[in-house]
C-alpha cells in the first residue's frame, strides 16, 4: 500500500505544483491550511481558479470533473446561468448586508412549504445545517421538556454537540462513540444510537428510552454513511413510535431535500415528520438552511416552553440575507418547473455511471460495489459511492458496511482512489459523488475512464 500511495502522490505533485506552493503558504497561518477538514486531503488539495458546470480548474490550468460540487450544493452545476442572471441586476444595485427583513424570504418560505403540501407548518431560516439541526434539537426539548435525543449510528447532522455521536466508526465499538472533544460528558449520556433500517432495534429502543426522548432525528437518504435509503417500512416505524412516545420526529433533509424531486424526500416516501431540516440546494449557491415544523412546536421560538423559557433560535446575522434568498427562490422555481425532465435525466446518468465503474474495475479482476441506489420510492437517484469490499457477502445495506474495516477498504476509497482519479482528472470525495445537471453522456464515459485507469494503477501495486 505504501507504494501505491508513494506513486500517486508523486504523480499528483507533478501536477499541481502551484497548488502545493499555495498551500505552503496557507499552512503557515491556518490550522492544516484551510477552514474545512473534508477539503484538505493529503498530501494537500488543489486550489481553483475557476469552476462552470461540470468542471473546475487549478492553477496550474488542469480541468477536473467535479463530482462534489459544492458539498452536494450544486444541482445545476457551478455558477449556473439561471441563478447567475436573477442575481447579476440585485448585485449591480449594491447588495451589501443591510441587517433588515426583506420581501424575498418571504416567497422563499411560501415556495418551500408549498412543495411539502402539509398545511400548518412554519419556518424559520439560518446558514446552516449545523445551525438548524442545533435549533431543531433545541425546539424539540423545549417543546417535550425532554432532554434526550434519538439518532442513527453513522448519521451526520453537523457539528451540532447535541448529535456529535455515532458519526464515526470505531472498530470494535461500532457506532457508539462521542466523536469530539470539548463536549460534556452529560452529552453524550443523553445521545442514544440506534440501527439504520433495523426495526426491531428501534422498537426496543423506543420502549428503553421513549419517556425520555425529545426528539427521534434521521436523514431519508443517510448520507455520509453510506447512500443508502430508508426503507419504506422503517420511516413509517418511525412516525409510529414517535406519535405513540409523544417524540418529535425530525427528517434531517439537508441533502436530500429537492434532490430526488422538487421536494423533500418525505414527499415520495408520504411519511411526514414533525420537523424537517433543509440546506444546500435551498441555497442555490449561497448560505441557506432552514428547519421546517409544525406551528406548536416553531412558536418555541416566541413562546416560553415547559422550562418558562423560549428557544433562542435567532437564525444568526446573515441569517435570509436577500442575496441568498433570491439565489434559493431561483433555484427553486427552475427545479419545480423542469421536475419532469432533470431527475430522470441524472438518475439515469448516475445508473450508467455506477454500472460503469463497477465493470471498469471488473474488467481488471477487482470488485467494488456502488451504493446511492436501492429499495425507495424514487425512480432514480444522482448519487454514487465507490466500495472495495473484504468480504464477498457484503451487501452494502448499512453505515457499518460502508466504514467497518473489516468490511471494506476504507483507505483505499478515502485516500488512494480520490488521488488516482485526481491524476486522471476527476474530483470525488468518499470514493464519488453526485451528478449535476451539467454533466453530460461525455463525461460519464470519461469518468468511467478514469476509474478504469484508476484500477489498472490500483492492479499494478495490489
Amino acid at each position: 500500500m505504501k507504494q501505491l500511495i508513494d506513486y500517486l502522490d508523486r504523480e499528483y505533485e507533478k501536477k499541481t505544483r502551484k497548488s502545493c506552493q499555495m498551500f505552503q503558504r496557507a499552512a503557515k497561518v491556518m490550522v492544516r491550511g484551510g477552514s474545512h477538514s473534508l477539503r484538505l486531503w493529503k498530501p494537500y488539495p488543489f486550489f481553483p481558479v475557476s469552476a462552470h458546470g461540470a468542471t473546475v480548474t487549478d492553477l496550474d490550468g488542469h480541468n477536473y470533473l467535479d463530482y462534489w460540487q459544492g458539498h452536494y450544493a450544486n444541482l445545476l452545476g457551478h455558477n449556473p446561468e439561471v441563478i447567475r442572471r436573477e442575481l447579476e441586476p440585485y448585485l449591480a444595485a449594491g447588495a451589501l448586508h443591510t441587517g433588515f427583513e426583506n420581501s424575498v424570504q418571504i416567497e422563499l418560505a411560501e415556495k418551500i412549504l408549498s412543495s411539502l403540501g402539509q398545511p400548518g407548518l412554519r419556518i424559520r431560516f439560518t446558514t446552516s445545517g449545523t445551525l438548524a439541526s442545533t435549533y431543531a434539537v433545541m425546539l424539540a426539548m423545549g417543546y417535550t421538556g425532554r432532554h434526550y435525543v434519538l439518532k442513527i449510528g453513522g448519521g451526520w447532522h453537523g457539528s451540532s454537540p447535541y448529535l456529535l455521536k455515532g458519526v464515526k466508526f470505531h472498530p470494535g465499538r461500532g457506532f457508539s462513540q462521542v466523536d469530539s472533544a470539548g463536549l460534556p460528558p452529560e452529552f453524550a449520556r443523553h445521545i442514544i444510537i440506534t440501527r439504520f433500517n433495523d426495526s426491531e432495534h428501534l422498537e426496543k429502543t423506543f420502549k428503553k428510552y421513549g419517556p425520555k426522548l425529545a426528539a427521534f432525528i434521521l436523514e431519508p437518504f443517510i448520507g455520509v454513511g453510506g447512500f443508502l435509503f430508508c426503507s419504506p417500512e422503517y420511516l413509517k416505524l418511525a412516525r409510529k413510535l414517535a406519535d405513540e412516545y409523544g417524540v418529535v420526529l425530525v427528517f434531517d433533509e439537508i441533502i436530500s431535500g429537492f434532490r430526488f424531486c422538487s421536494s423533500g424526500l418525505q414527499r415520495l416516501y408520504g411519511v411526514r415528520p414533525d420537523m424537517s431540516l433543509f440546506g444546500k440546494l435551498i441555497g442555490g449557491g449561497e448560505a441557506v438552511a432552514a428547519v421546517v415544523g409544525k406551528a406548536k412546536i416553531m412558536e418555541g421560538c416566541e413562546r416560553t416552553g415547559t422550562s418558562g423559557l423560549r428557544v433562542n433560535f435567532e437564525g444568526g446575522t446573515f441569517s435570509a440575507h436577500e442575496e441568498y434568498m433570491r439565489a434559493g427562490l431561483a433555484m427553486l422555481n427552475y427545479l419545480i418547473c423542469h421536475e419532469k425532465e432533470i431527475y430522470p435525466r441524472i438518475g439515469q446518468l448516475a445508473a450508467r455511471l455506477r454500472q460503469g465503474i463497477e465493470q471498469a474495475f471488473a474488467s481488471e479482476g477487482l470488485r467494488v460495489v456502488c451504493t446511492g441506489t436501492g429499495r425507495s420510492p424514487i425512480n432514480g437517484s444522482s448519487f454514487f459511492m465507490v466500495n472495495f469490499p473484504k468480504k464477498d457477502n457484503i451487501n452494502y445495506s448499512t453505515p457499518e458496511d460502508i466504514w467497518d474495516p473489516a468490511r471494506s477498504d476504507v483507505f483505499l476509497r478515502e485516500e488512494a482512489l480520490k488521488l488516482a482519479l485526481l491524476i486522471n482528472g476527476v474530483h470525488v470525495v468518499h470514493g464519488g459523488g453526485c451528478l449535476s445537471t451539467a454533466h453530460t453522456e461525455k463525461d460519464i464515459e470519461r469518468t468511467i475512464e478514469a476509474y478504469q485507469r484508476a484500477a489498472r494503477i490500483f492492479k499494478k501495486f495490489w
